[in-house]
């Protein structure tokens, strides 16, 4: 009568004893991988730890802070001043509120973003994300959604993931705005846009976003930050902003990893 309360007894401190165990030999896994693999700077390909880049290739990157065109977030040469526009904003101003980029596309933002985009480095979005949401403080304030730039469902298909959709996630954990996956839709595939034109741009995209009907109370009144990795002439964006826009958007913003900088155009 007394040897099943005796196995019970004895259960609890062999499973304690077999989790402990188990853990040991993770941690031992673990070390013994970090190792023999070390993480790699996605640069340069050298031995780092935590944020995927070195201490160099960190020193390369290129983060924009003010002075810069309070609607496009063009960096200036000089600070000319609170409110100024810069002569794009104003010779030819998007449907999206404001823009602002963490870093200047250069050969090391460049690198990030081909590794997040089509090398599965899920890893980068979290330190990506958290370097938007910093650059992107001011727009986030008072914001009520994120929205990921979307993908074409074949081409989510080949890629498994969207990389605008891994980096609103970060930026969400960042801010607490909650984000919006399938509100915006890319309701035709498009041609890739390197390599286009400006005005190649534009109508490669034009038509090509739409706000679901079934998600437009979602987004009516509400004021939006749209969430890309890499903005160059602003073509894509300005697509999306419109499709929101004619859901009753009240506001949209962009909020982007790098964004092309002109150094040929005037700065003001």
């Amino acid at each position: 009568m007394n040897a099943e309360p005796a196995s019970r007894s004895l259960a609890a401190p062999i499973r304690g004893a077999l989790k402990l165990g188990r853990r040991a030999w993770d941690y031992a896994a673990r070390a013994a991988l970090d190792i023999a693999l070390p993480t790699l700077c996605v640069a340069c390909r050298e031995p780092v730890a935590g944020e995927g880049v070195c201490a160099a290739c960190w020193a390369k990157l290129s983060f924009i802070a003010p002075p810069f065109c309070a609607r496009l977030g063009i960096p200036f040469v000089y600070d000319p001043g609170p409110g100024i526009l810069s002569m794009q904003a104003i010779a030819d101003p998007p449907a999206y509120q404001r823009a602002r980029a963490a870093v200047r596309y250069d050969d090391v933002a460049r690198t990030l973003v081909h590794q997040l985009k089509y090398h599965d480095r899920t890893d980068l979005a979290p330190s990506m994300g958290r370097w938007m949401a910093r650059a992107g403080q001011e727009l986030l304030d008072g914001a009520d959604l994120l929205v990921p730039v979307p993908l074409h469902w074949r081409r989510g298909f080949s890629r498994r993931f969207n990389q605008s959709g891994a980096l609103a996630r970060a930026i969400s954990r960042n801010s607490n705005v909650p984000v919006s996956r399938d509100a915006l839709r890319r309701v035709r595939p498009t041609e890739h846009q390197i390599g286009l034109s400006r005005a190649e741009r534009a109508a490669n995209v034009q038509g090509a976003f739409k706000v679901a009907p079934e998600r437009r109370a979602e987004i009516q009144g509400r004021r939006v930050v749209l969430i890309d990795d890499v903005l160059t002439s602003g073509a894509t964006a300005d697509a999306c902003a419109r499709a929101l826009l004619r859901a009753k958007a009240a506001q949209v913003d962009l909020l982007v990893f790098a964004r092309v900088v002109d150094a040929q155009r005037s700065p003001i």
